[in-house]
């Protein structure tokens, strides 16, 4: 049996068709296979490696955390350094009404956590989400997610869960003195890169205000510098009670943290105790790994250039004739086709030419960049030739 049947008959597959690069290592924004062959990572892992991969200020921190202690107890019973640093540090450069972390494992995971606090804070069950949206696979994430398609085969999932339009001002009054929490990526990724007016917004948080309902923003792929600032709701003058961040947040190492007050964080831990509980969420390696990730964003990222090559990748592609539209914010793209085969094709040609772009599961007819932000202009120039020679030779 070779390699990659092995792979296929041991290993849990979550589609038919997997891209099965034999992965030797992996640096800055290139994968390299078995064989050698390099990979430009044009979408960063799905906007994880944002700093790029195995930056090696993320490895020393870890390396050592590793030599003091790995794991040592479950969230919230010990003092642990690098998980306090983490979370202060996090904090900092958050508004001050989002001074408080819960560190946890996955991006998935801070969502259900953040759907239980906003029904422990208001005593209420109804939670609203958006068409279009993506939240996660888990049962409550599921619940709130838009993709009909991806939870039927898994209903029942949660009840009271109410679907308005995304960017609708006039669907907010569906928002009442039931409604728990709203919950919202800021801006929508797995819907094609679907970006808010700032009037929706700001109409948005003030009916949550109004009723009494939580706000929680969803930044687990637009955060942490995707959309060109630190994070996507500093484009919207627009502040959650509650945020969800995962994905690069960990500098290649999983993690998800659910930000708010402390008044409403405090709440899971009375009525009942251990309101959410977890046992490797703040493992001191991986906080280790986001605080530094968080440094050398402070550090190293130019968000003015992040935009302005992000600005240049989506006018040197948009040339072809082919690409009916392009949404884009900071360096978060979708490229729309004339079908599903067509960006299939495209796809699977940039993959044999050496470069990795992807699809999105809820808009199949846009193929979807999110290269890492450590990325230079002639590696923009190198991967907008590729795309659009992978793009000719499909025709």
């Amino acid at each position: 049996m070779n390699k990659q049947n092995t792979y296929l008959e041991y290993q849990g597959q979550t589609n038919q068709n997997p891209f099965l690069i034999d992965v030797d290592r992996a640096d800055g924004i290139y994968i390299f296979d078995k064989e050698g062959k390099s990979y430009m990572d044009m979408i960063a892992g799905v906007a994880v490696n944002n700093i790029g991969h195995c930056h090696p200020k993320v490895k020393e921190a870890m390396k050592t955390q590793i030599d003091n202690y790995l794991h040592v107890m479950v969230y919230g019973e010990f003092i642990q350094d690098s998980q306090l640093n983490f979370a202060v540090k996090l904090s900092s450069i958050l508004p001050d009404s989002l001074n408080c972390v819960y560190t946890v494992n996955s991006g998935t995971e801070a969502n259900e956590a953040a759907l239980k606090l906003v029904k422990r804070v208001t005593g209420r069950s109804e939670l609203v989400s958006f068409r279009g949206s993506y939240h996660g696979s888990t049962h409550g994430s599921m619940s709130v997610s838009g993709n009909e398609v991806k939870k039927q085969s898994f209903r029942p999932l949660l009840p009271d869960v109410r679907f308005l339009q995304f960017n609708s001002i006039v669907d907010l009054q569906n928002i009442t003195n039931k409604t728990a929490g709203v919950i919202i990526e800021t801006v929508q990724g797995d819907a094609g890169v679907r970006i808010p007016d700032i009037s929706f917004l700001k109409a948005l948080r003030a009916r949550c205000s109004e009723v009494g309902a939580l706000l929680i923003f969803d930044e687990i792929q637009c955060g942490m510098g995707r959309t060109g600032k630190m994070f996507a709701f500093e484009h919207f003058e627009v502040v959650p009670d509650v945020l969800t961040l995962g994905k690069a947040l960990g500098g290649g190492m999983p993690i998800g943290a659910l930000v708010s007050s402390k008044k409403l964080l405090n709440e899971f831990t009375y009525n009942p105790m251990l309101g959410h509980i977890t046992t490797f969420g703040g493992h001191p390696v991986i906080c280790a790994a986001a605080h530094a990730c968080i440094e050398v964003f402070e550090k190293e990222i130019d968000f003015l250039e992040v935009n302005r090559l992000g600005q240049l990748l989506e006018e040197l592609i948009k040339t072809d004739p082919e690409i009916k539209e392009v949404r884009r914010i900071g360096q978060m793209f979708a490229f729309d086709m004339e079908s599903f085969e067509r960006v299939e094709r495209v796809v699977s040609r940039c993959l044999e030419l050496g470069l990795i772009s992807f699809w999105f599961l809820s808009h199949p007819y846009s193929f979807r960049l999110s290269p890492p932000l450590t990325i230079s202009e002639k590696e923009i120039r190198k991967a907008a030739a590729i795309i659009l020679q992978a793009i000719n030779e499909t025709r």
